[in-house]
């Protein structure tokens, strides 16, 4: 019953987010903001996640091939499968719902207890528009995180095949090029569209509803990951059956 009563709530707050917009010239700035918090400042973080797993997947792949008769050319292959359709889509988000997530949770959360959302509703502002808006508009940057990923993840795979030995450049390249479907690449990043939205309006709805004090922040922060991350999950499952099979 609290489950379909939150997720009520949620297409509630959905609904006043995309109505009675506050005006262009101070959108824009806050616009601006959410874009440097959310996806700037995460660039970093992602980028060396990124590159260190690609060599993981590509030096795991590479000691599997313990039949000579295989090809060295499955490295590049595997690498470029394993990061364009599941990592740097979906497990990317997940880490993300971490870091945007636990931020935006906790920017609202904290505007929450400081009664900051009920001066702007006494102003005759509609704060779902005015503080989660710029959100989803700047979460909207997304997949522009997620092409770094897959390039700086297939990048490392080929440096750590390289550099280990497990194969040569020309190998390598050869399988990033074998059988290549461009409906993957398609498919990742109407994932990742889902995703970013997600992970724009799940954290916001836990820290704009959140109750109680300043304690309560960080437990919303630590509910609104783990939401965040089982919906990711799921969505991301829904996805490939209907794109996939």
């Amino acid at each position: 019953m609290v489950i379909i009563q939150n997720i009520g709530s949620y297409f509630l707050m959905l609904s006043k987010v995309f109505t009675r917009f506050s005006r262009w010239s101070v959108m824009k700035d806050l616009i601006i903001r959410e874009v440097d918090s959310l996806i700037i400042r995460s660039v970093g973080i992602v980028s060396f996640i990124s590159f260190f797993v690609g060599g993981v997947v590509a030096i795991q792949t590479a000691l599997n091939l313990t039949n000579p008769l295989l090809p060295k050319n499955l490295i590049g292959f595997a690498t470029r499968q394993s990061i364009i359709l599941e990592f740097a889509p979906t497990f990317i988000s997940v880490i993300m719902a971490g870091k945007v997530g636990s931020y935006i949770t906790s920017s609202l959360g904290t505007m929450k207890v400081t009664e900051q959302i009920d001066a702007l509703k006494v102003m005759g502002i509609n704060t779902y528009n005015y503080l989660i808006f710029p959100k989803v508009i700047a979460m909207l940057f997304y997949p522009f995180i997620i092409t770094i990923s897959m390039f700086l993840g297939i990048f490392g795979g080929y440096m750590a095949s390289i550099y280990g030995g497990f194969c040569t450049s020309s190998e390598f390249v050869e399988g990033i090029q074998l059988e290549f479907i461009p409906y993957h690449v398609s498919y990742a990043f109407v994932k990742t569209s889902f995703f970013a939205f997600i992970l724009a309006t799940v954290p916001s709805y836990h820290g704009y509803f959140l109750k109680g004090g300043a304690l309560d922040v960080g437990k919303a922060s630590t509910t609104s990951f783990v939401w965040t991350s089982v919906i990711i999950i799921i969505t991301n499952y829904i996805i490939t059956q209907l794109l996939l099979t």
